[in-house]
């Protein structure tokens, strides 16, 4: 069952937004996918949709090329790992925000609340999205799986960045688009919301989301926002 604007409004007192960024800050995995499906291509793997939505969204790329291709030795799994996310920026130099992204922003901001990038992409793709997407000075934290050690569905992410910010887990909100990062978020205790750039609702709200949505510009979203007490 998706929440209610009462819901949320009795259980946060909303200090911070946290955002993935893959599938949830820009609709980034059709490009993931192509670039995938251009660099497996030689190992002899053909991926089709579904089978990256249901094993490959969201996972960090050492266990994914682990998983795909466990004869590769670490270093060949690296410059694999290199060469597709080299691939992905060529191919993403123009996606946009999700619809609503900068909406959201700009009320979080009037409003005070912290704003933090939480998420498993490599450090490079995460300054070049950023950058591209002229987001680079709205956060007060990015926090990157790989700076860290530990990556989603693990919810030490989320834990950290709540660190980081001074917050509890109840004065968060996590918009999240991949199974691993709903566990991620959810294993955490934050309140997440789930963006079915990826994921069905029902696949979502079976692993956890309170409310799924297909983009910021949903109405229930903005209900839930305007009733929960902001601290």
């Amino acid at each position: 069952m998706q929440a209610s604007p009462s819901s949320l409004k009795t259980r946060l007192e909303l200090s911070a937004i946290l955002y993935d960024l893959d599938g949830t800050i820009a609709d980034t995995d059709p490009t993931h996918f192509i670039a995938w499906q251009e660099c497996l291509r030689p190992y002899g793997i053909e991926i089709n949709p579904e089978f990256y939505e249901q094993r490959m969204s969201g996972k960090l790329n050492p266990v994914l090329i682990a998983e795909l291709l466990p004869h590769l030795s670490v270093e060949e799994s690296e410059q694999l790992a290199d060469f597709k996310e080299a691939r992905f920026r060529e191919l993403a130099r123009q996606l946009p925000p999700m619809q609503g992204l900068r909406e959201l922003i700009d009320w979080a901001s009037r409003r005070g609340l912290k704003q933090a990038v939480v998420t498993n992409a490599p450090r490079e793709n995460v300054q070049f999205m950023l950058d591209s997407l002229k987001l680079s000075q709205v956060f007060d934290q990015v926090v990157i799986a790989d700076d860290l050690g530990i990556g989603k569905p693990d919810p030490t992410p989320y834990t950290h960045t709540l660190e980081q910010l001074g917050l509890e887990s109840n004065q968060a909100i996590a918009f999240e688009d991949s199974p691993s990062g709903v566990r991620s978020a959810v294993a955490a205790g934050i309140f997440t919301v789930g963006v079915t750039s990826t994921q069905t609702p029902e696949a979502l709200q079976k692993l956890g989301v309170e409310l799924a949505i297909a983009d910021f510009t949903d109405t229930t979203l903005w209900s839930l926002l305007n009733e929960a007490k902001v601290s």
